[in-house]
């Protein structure tokens, strides 16, 4: 049988630690590695919904991007949210590894997913990671082989990513050619994105000010949600596990759903 240290050396091999950012918890957080593994579920976030799907489901080890625990616990208890999901899940025998921010700046990893879904040519990292080549590093930034109108590239996101709405900052007529893009929560790479040459970033979430910076520096901004910009890619790297391990049963979770909804 495949065992779970089979499935976490693939995953460092496909996305190294050594990309991951130096706040991350990434890599086997819960679990036996000599234990063997037939079912897997890969999710954005562990919820009380995802354990419980994991759970009933009999899952062995759950891939997940947002690492839980994320900070260290000075106790483990069920009178806390993450407490309850972790002991439910260490009773259950179910095993937790985080790629995250590794998987991120994978050279197959979310945002290279992103750039490549949105037809970018002359793609490269926003920013490198030291020790790794292009093309391994932080964000990514290129060019559409044809300019298209902000509005234009709204549209095709809410399309693609089946989008209810997205939020905007710019000129919805401008011209747009080169851009950036970095999923999650990623505002700091602005100053990246405006130093690249960029005309447009794109991220999930980032901060009103980071909005008012970006109007009043001349670039234009698209939030797409957080949970909208990394959910594909979980449902890719089900893919990814499901052909490195033909007998493995691997599935992104069903049950998860954006605790966000427009109304």
């Amino acid at each position: 049988m495949i065992s779970i240290a089979d499935i976490c050396r693939f995953l460092e091999e496909f996305a190294p630690r050594g990309l991951a950012a130096d706040w991350d918890n990434v890599g086997l957080l819960v679990g036996d590695r000599q234990e063997g593994a037939s079912r897997v579920m890969t999710c954005l976030t562990i919820t009380p919904a995802v354990a419980a799907e994991a759970i009933r489901e009999r899952v062995e080890l759950i891939v997940a991007h947002h690492p839980l625990p994320f900070r260290p616990l000075s106790r483990l208890t069920t009178d806390e949210p993450t407490g309850k999901i972790l002991w439910q899940l260490i009773r259950a025998g179910v095993a937790v590894y985080s790629p995250h921010t590794s998987f991120d700046s994978a050279a197959d990893g979310i945002n290279q997913q992103l750039a490549a879904g949105l037809e970018l040519v002359e793609i490269e990292p926003l920013t490198p990671v030291a020790g790794f080549d292009s093309p391994q590093g932080i964000g990514r930034r290129g060019r559409l082989t044809t300019p298209r109108s902000l509005s234009a590239i709204a549209e095709q996101l809410k399309t693609q990513w089946s989008l209810d709405g997205l939020f905007l900052t710019g000129d919805v007529t401008r011209s747009i050619s080169r851009v950036a893009i970095a999923c999650g929560s990623a505002g700091d790479l602005l100053s990246a994105a405006i130093d690249a040459g960029s005309e447009l970033f794109i991220t999930g979430e980032a901060r009103l000010h980071t909005a008012y910076e970006a109007e009043a520096r001349g670039i234009a901004l698209l939030l797409v949600g957080h949970y909208a910009s990394e959910r594909p890619g979980v449902e890719r790297l089900s893919a990814v596990l499901a052909q490195q391990f033909p007998t493995l049963a691997v599935w992104a979770s069903r049950d998860e759903r954006d605790p966000l909804v427009w109304v």
